[in-house]
């Protein structure tokens, strides 16, 4: 048989898909499955057929020049080899069809480039999916008995390329739903290329059942086939978590950029929704990223918790199945507790400005005990204080007391272990008004 040899280049694919034709096919008994492969594998076309008993291949010529069939294997288009046609009126009809086979019609100067798959050499069929007797805890191993081998195609330059089967295994899991708070069981969908020994998916997170179905092709036709597995129990274990941090609005506190943690005390509420198959449960505390060093544990799911100690601490959730085969590690937070200040303010104006330097209070940091005590020059006690975000109006009994100098003493402990021995005096600086230009100050 005579062989024609190409010269393949990349202005010669650029002329290919300049170029408009087009093909037919007759005596199919299923509709033909028509591809567009990539620009970059130089073919215009790729068809699948049902299989190819009585089919011909049909090209109406668009011009008088000559019409020349040629054929290729997996060798690329520069060993393409004339096939004979039969030329009716414009009509080129190619009888003896090959599936798995390249072809370029060639009218001239254009060649038009196109790969026929004989599906009948490929059926996809499954008899079971069966599920693997051992398993990991990330993905599942399913094992299918059947037949859907790889299909390839060839470019024009011989390099290999597989048509996508678009097998699915369809089974059930469990996600995520913020709004409902909670894990929703749903379907989800794994699509392959073509059957392996062995599939392998996400591990679902709920007992479930594994359906096989294909393929593409199959489906146009009408004739797709499935298979389902026996009812599987999970054993992969996940875990949603939150942490949630109460916050303080006092105005005096200094605040720290900290994600979590800042100024002490602080509460956060670790929260955890497992999967089905959880059994065990941990949240731990540690010193150390690492968690080598743990100085808590505790097993249940809602876990308060109350940070005093100025540092670091590292917190994660851990859970496991009932075999202890499969653990579930969350990620870790870090609640940073700043050290420990507290700075007096000498003076303030009560009743002068609402809103504006009326009370006295101190600015503070992780301060877990405070104690403060403010006297009058007699030795008074006029106010006392038990929290340090809150602070002296200066009234006594009710009243305003008048204008001058009072004195504080401060008990306090720090997150970080200082503790405050303060002493100070306080400046009470009362103005009236009378008129809008001029203040002056009174007794």
């Amino acid at each position: 048989m005579e062989r024609f040899i190409f010269s393949i280049v990349l202005s010669l694919i650029t002329a290919v898909f300049s170029y408009s034709a087009s093909v037919s096919f007759v005596g199919n008994s299923k509709p033909v499955i028509a591809e567009k492969p990539a620009i970059s594998t130089g073919l215009n076309d790729l068809f699948v057929l049902y299989n190819l008993n009585g089919v011909s291949a049909q090209y109406k010529a668009s011009s008088s020049s000559n019409v020349t069939w040629y054929k290729y294997s997996n060798l690329g288009g520069g060993y393409a080899e004339v096939v004979p046609s039969i030329k009716q009126g414009d009509v080129y009809t190619l009888s003896n069809l090959e599936g798995d086979m390249g072809y370029i019609i060639e009218e001239g100067v254009n060649r038009y480039y196109f790969w026929v798959v004989d599906y009948s050499k490929h059926c996809f069929d499954i008899e079971a999916l069966n599920v693997a007797s051992e398993q990991e805890c990330d993905v599942m191993a399913l094992i299918p008995v059947g037949y859907g081998d790889e299909i390839k195609y060839y470019t024009i330059n011989g390099q290999a390329k597989e048509l996508d089967r678009d097998i699915e295994i369809a089974y059930n899991t469990l996600q995520w739903n913020d709004d409902a708070g909670m894990y929703n069981q749903v379907e989800v969908v794994e699509t392959f290329a073509h059957l392996n020994e062995t599939m392998r998916v996400p591990s679902p997170l709920c007992n479930t059942d594994f359906t096989i179905i294909g393929d593409r092709f199959l489906e146009v036709w009408g004739e797709t086939t499935s298979a389902t597995s026996q009812f599987y129990t999970a054993i992969a274990v996940s875990a949603h978590i939150t942490a949630n941090q109460t916050i303080r609005e006092n105005d005096n506190e200094k605040k720290d950029e900290a994600t979590l943690g800042g100024s002490a005390p602080v509460e956060i509420e670790f929260s955890a929704v497992c999967s089905d198959a959880v059994v065990f449960t941990e949240w731990q505390f540690a010193t150390d990223a690492e968690f080598e060093n743990i100085t808590l544990r505790m097993n249940e799911l809602v876990v308060p918790h109350v940070f005093r100690e100025q540092g670091t601490t590292y917190v994660r959730f851990v859970a496991s199945n009932d075999a202890g085969t499969c653990d579930y590690f969350s990620d870790t937070y870090e609640v940073f507790i700043g050290a420990s200040s507290i700075d007096c303010p000498n003076a303030f104006s009560p009743e002068a400005s609402e809103g504006i330097n009326d009370e006295w209070k101190v600015s503070y940091k992780s301060i877990i005990s405070f104690e403060c005590y403010i006297f009058n020059r007699w030795g008074i006690k006029v106010a006392e204080l038990n929290d340090p975000s809150q602070g002296w109006d200066g009234k006594h009994n009710g009243k305003y007391v008048p204008a001058g100098v009072y004195y504080y003493v401060i008990k306090a402990e720090g997150a970080d272990g200082r503790h405050y021995d303060l002493k100070g005096d306080i400046n009470i600086i009362k103005y009236k008004y009378s008129g809008a230009s001029s203040t002056a100050p009174t007794e």
